[in-house]
């Protein structure tokens, strides 16, 4: 296999889906994810030894090299040899920074295994856990590789004891957060232990790694590592152990090729007819069933245009083929079929099932695009949630009105690229408002881009988008039509908070119910009565909908126009037309017109929408205010100025833990106060405090702040302040 091309190769490997894996590269920030992507491409010949570790490669943005941090996830192809047999590896390195987090759970949807790293220094931090539970979110099965050895026995000059203990430590949280967030019949397989090599430790940077079966196979100690390390003889120890060949190594022993993966997760992530013969062609990732495959990453390539990344799941995709976009309900050609390289990509006349491949031609795809042969139907995979939600929204507008047309341009090939940034029309103020995770989300994927293509733009300080909900029953509410010919009778109610975060969690779907039977159960195991639970219509926006009437004629037809009429009500509340949540909206009774044409849309949706909007502000109104539940770092001296910092700011400190002379502040602080924290927090420690987000929450909003809150939102969007109701 030697003599033959790169090329020719991959050709033949493709095809061959037992010796395929699919796998991400995952961490907090700054624990090594690209340094560790270097070595293994070095590893398969594709960068030079000197240089990797250093080179980071994969972070071929200008952008992601200036500010020293992976903003968009890369994909490379490579080849890796494993006892006389070849594999290729499909690797995609995802961003650490959480405001990036929605490029990691994209690539979740891609891959079947996932390389964890672990800085040995700091430990499992907030964003590894996060990039766990995105992993398992996808059912996706982790390995972990714990980073920076190096400066265990460099830095901290621990003994080869005081080393094992921290890794204990690191392999014990890890494991915990997998039981924590994985499905119970995976708990307990997919935990990672040394003994079976399921864990490797080394230094990305010095290009070294170990397992515990490569120590028994080549008779090498802790002690000898330590030796080696101290005696700044990295570069021995690179050759003896390989980083690039004990990772890869783990990868084929212990994640799962397509096949194996494909029987476990399309059940999960597509819900059509598993039993169905397109169900059954994924489920076995066969090559010559149906074309299913899910557009996971569109990037604008300034050479080829529009480059999708899709993870085929069954069928073939071929140059020049017609295929069917689900969502935008088009046809179009696939230009070109080309596995990754990094930055290049080698073309090719076909790619089966089980890889993850560069299209071009996908002119129309947004990021999640469901995709099949032209003139087939496939029920769409399921959208690709992120865990977090937007919370900070910024209002843009041009400098030049002449400038609109490509500003919305822009915007649109934004959102297709990066559906967590959320692009809305404030139609009062002709304003854009983009949400997005965090200031440097906003920042990087379009304030700088805007301003690199010259397009002039004027953007409002940050803007918190809050949610409206209840805090009381209301009365029973009348709405009437205006043609006085039909009446509704509404009553709100605040969700149960079990619920409401069971929907957060995606534990309960969203959408009209179509199987009550199948939904009832589920409502019922997190608290919502027998009754309601089987009377449930509509799921929106962590909002419920209740039919509680009783043989009212005429209803079951006008259904949907009353569940169309609720949803527009959960877009926009009317205390201050931010979205509505948490909220039980129930139908008590309804009095019909015998002929449909009397009540038509025209009728029931301010009818309605009046009842509702009635209701809410009869139920002690509130919002729901975004909170950022994050953990501090800090010197022991200086936790006091930490302290201060989030308590001036309406935080709460949960919870406080001293090691090694750093002090962890757990603290959680609502989102409106916590622009420029990063920057006081810097100033109130001398640059020795850092803070990483754990987690985004909606809660009440304290009732002191409530008029002050409702009154600014209907200011800034220029809604008359005398009137709740808009």
């Amino acid at each position: 296999m030697a003599k033959k091309s790169l090329t020719e190769q991959l050709t033949e490997l493709m095809k061959k889906p037992k010796h395929i894996r699919n796998i991400g590269i995952a961490a907090h920030i700054d624990h090594g994810k690209t340094t560790l992507t270097d070595n293994l491409l070095a590893g398969a010949g594709m960068l030079s030894e000197e240089i990797a570790g250093t080179a980071l490669w994969t972070d071929f943005d200008k952008q992601e090299q200036e500010r020293g941090i992976t903003i968009y996830s890369a994909n490379v192809s490579m080849i890796h040899p494993y006892k006389d047999d070849h594999y290729l590896i499909n690797l995609i390195d995802t961003p650490g920074h959480v405001d990036f987090g929605g490029d990691v759970t994209r690539a979740m949807r891609a891959v079947d295994g996932v390389v964890i790293v672990a800085c040995a220094v700091e430990g499992v931090m907030p964003q590894t856990e996060t990039v766990i539970r995105q992993a398992l979110k996808e059912r996706v099965k982790p390995v972990l590789f714990i980073n920076k050895v190096d400066r265990l026995i460099k830095e901290l000059k621990l003994t080869p004891e005081q080393m094992q203990e921290r890794f204990a430590k690191i392999i014990k949280t890890t494991n915990m957060l997998i039981q924590k967030y994985s499905e119970k019949q995976f708990a307990k397989d997919w935990i990672v232990k040394v003994e079976d090599g399921s864990v490797a430790f080394g230094s990305a940077y010095r290009n070294w790694a170990i397992s515990f079966p490569f120590m028994k196979e080549y008779k090498i100690t802790f002690k000898d590592i330590v030796d080696y390390c101290s005696q700044d003889k990295d570069k021995e120890l690179a050759k003896k152990a390989p980083l690039h060949k004990i990772v890869l190594n783990m990868v084929i022993e212990h994640l799962p090729n397509p096949i194996e993966a494909q029987k476990y997760r399309i059940e999960k992530i597509w819900h059509g007819d598993i039993n169905s013969e397109v169900g059954k062609q994924m489920t076995s990732c066969d090559p010559s069933g149906q074309l299913s495959m899910i557009v996971t990453k569109v990037v604008p390539d300034p050479h080829a245009g529009i480059v999708a990344t899709c993870r085929i799941f069954s069928g073939t995709a071929h140059k020049g083929q017609m295929v069917h976009l689900i969502g935008q309900a088009k046809d179009q050609r696939l230009q070109q079929v080309s596995i990754y390289k990094g930055a290049q990509r080698i073309q090719m006349d076909e790619i089966p099932s089980g890889n993850i491949i560069g299209v071009v031609g996908l002119t129309d795809a947004f990021s999640g695009e469901t995709v099949t042969e032209q003139g087939a139907t496939l029920h769409a995979f399921e959208s690709i949630k992120h865990i977090f939600e937007p919370v900070v929204t910024k209002s843009i507008e041009p400098k030049n009105p002449k400038d609109l047309p490509k500003l919305i341009n822009f915007l649109r090939q934004v959102s297709r690229e990066d559906p967590t940034l959320k692009i809305t029309i404030n139609e009062e103020t002709g304003e854009y408002l983009v949400s997005g995770l965090g200031e440097l989300h906003i920042d990087a994927k379009i304030e700088r881009p805007l301003r690199e293509s010259g397009i002039d733009v004027t953007t409002s300080p940050p803007i918190v988008v809050y949610r409206e909900s209840v805090r009381g029953i209301s009365n029973e509410i009348e709405g009437k039509s205006p043609n006085k010919h039909n009446r509704f009778y509404m009553v709100v109610e605040p969700l149960e908070r079990e619920i409401y975060e069971a929907i957060a969690d995606d534990k309960i779907p969203e959408g009209r119910v179509k199987r009550t039977k199948e939904l009832a159960p589920i409502l019922q195991e997190y608290g919502l009565p027998k009754e309601e639970a089987k009377k449930c219509l509509d799921i929106y926006n962590r909002n419920l909908f209740i039919d509680a009437t009783k043989g009212i004629q005429y209803l079951t037809e006008t259904m949907e126009l009353v569940l169309d009429a609720f949803e527009s009500v959960c877009k926009e509340g009317p205390l201050a037309r931010e979205p509505l949540s948490a909220v039980k909206v129930k139908i008590v009774d309804a009095k019909l017109h015998e002929d449909a044409i009397h009540r038509g849309p025209a009728q029931v949706y301010p009818a309605v929408r009046e009842a509702i909007k009635t209701a809410i502000i009869n139920a002690e109104p509130t919002f729901l205010e975004p909170i950022q539940i994050i953990r501090v770092d800090t010197p022991e001296e200086l936790m006091g100025n930490v302290m201060s910092e989030i308590q001036n700011r309406r935080g709460q400190v949960e919870n406080v833990e001293n090691e090694q002379g750093v002090a962890i502040i757990r603290a959680k602080m609502p989102v409106a106060e916590m622009f420029g924290f990063e920057a006081s927090l810097k100033s109130a420690t001398g640059g020795k405090g850092f803070y990483s987000l754990i987690d985004v929450k909606f809660e009440f909003l304290p009732k002191v702040l409530y008029e002050k809150v409702k009154s600014n939102i209907r200011n800034r969007k220029g809604l008359r302040t005398d009137a709740e109701i808009a």
